[in-house]
């Protein structure tokens, strides 16, 4: 049975000496927003984050990261779920029943709009972009009597510290075509964050997830805070203006706190319409405001 309420999530996760979200058509630039200096991070790239680990843990996904054509990938999964039909196919798959999928192949053609929709991420603050460069492992080849000792180089960014939100809602509606669950949505949330620790490549390493926060509204209730990453403020420990070369010189979480006080007030005025709400916490994310959760009778924060 499809999940029947509402859910809207905020999730955060820091990244240092790493390039949270590299732009191809900008030479693997790191996304960012040219006015404000923020890290921006595509939905893409969040849900990338989830599929990789729900493969590393074993899940049945649609997309799996490995190049094949769609009727390739299509005659693997009917072979391993006995279904026949595009539709029975991508309901046994985790990821198309969240996220959604467009489907044509052959006789066969439909568009699933997912029940899980990521806001594009962003930095709590404005950051450095660094330009690295570097020489290859190997010499390249020389041309007739050259020496092949010339090592090419490489250029790399990365952002040497930031604070990333990231918002998304899951929509109760959609869920009734796709047949996702509330188990799918479990499974979402544990990926979010275990996802996030698992990315441990060149590029990635060290970024780590921070908190983790989920409204799950009461049945029948078809509304919204909305854009509950703008609902944070950062505030450095020293209690100083955190002016905009103060934030790009942060280079560590424990140089600031964050006050989910705007948060606090925002779900306050929709008590009444909230049914639970689930908060997972790392020990180093220091909070301001976070007795106002107890207020509201939503205290029980589990510390990873």
């Amino acid at each position: 049975m499809s999940f029947t309420n509402r859910r809207e999530i905020l999730f955060l996760y820091t990244v240092k000496d790493a390039n949270p979200n590299g732009d191809p058509l900008n030479e693997n630039h790191p996304r960012y927003d040219e006015d404000t200096e923020q890290v921006l991070v595509s939905d893409v790239r969040i849900k990338r984050t989830v599929r990789d680990e729900w493969v590393r843990q074993g899940k049945r996904v649609f997309v799996d990261g490995e190049p094949k054509t769609l009727k390739a990938r299509f005659e693997e999964l009917k072979g391993e779920t006995g279904k026949k039909s595009g539709e029975e196919v991508m309901r046994e798959c985790l990821d198309t029943r969240l996220f959604g999928v467009t489907f044509a192949l052959g006789n066969e053609s439909f568009s699933w709009t997912g029940p899980v929709q990521f806001k594009w991420g962003r930095s709590l603050h404005a950051a450095t972009f660094e330009f690295i460069q570097g020489t290859s492992a190997f010499a390249t080849e020389g041309r007739g009597d050259q020496k092949k000792e010339q090592r090419s180089f490489r250029n790399e960014y990365k952002v040497p510290f930031a604070l990333i939100a990231v918002y998304g809602i899951a929509n109760q509606h959609a869920a009734r075509v796709t047949g996702a669950d509330d188990a799918d949505l479990e499974a979402l949330a544990e990926a979010l964050w275990q996802g996030t620790d698992n990315l441990i490549t060149r590029s990635k390493n060290e970024h780590k997830a921070r908190f983790y926060l989920e409204i799950k509204y009461r049945t029948g209730f078809d509304g919204k805070i909305g854009a509950l990453d703008e609902k944070l403020l950062l505030c450095p420990v020293d209690g100083q203006e955190l002016t905009h070369d103060r934030q790009k010189a942060l280079r560590r979480l424990d140089e600031v706190i964050v006050d989910v006080t705007p948060l606090v007030n925002a779900m306050a005025e929709k008590k009444g319409d909230i049914e639970t709400v689930r908060i997972i916490k790392d020990r180093e994310l220091r909070l301001k405001g976070e007795d106002g959760l107890e207020a509201l009778g939503f205290s029980n924060i589990e510390l990873r």
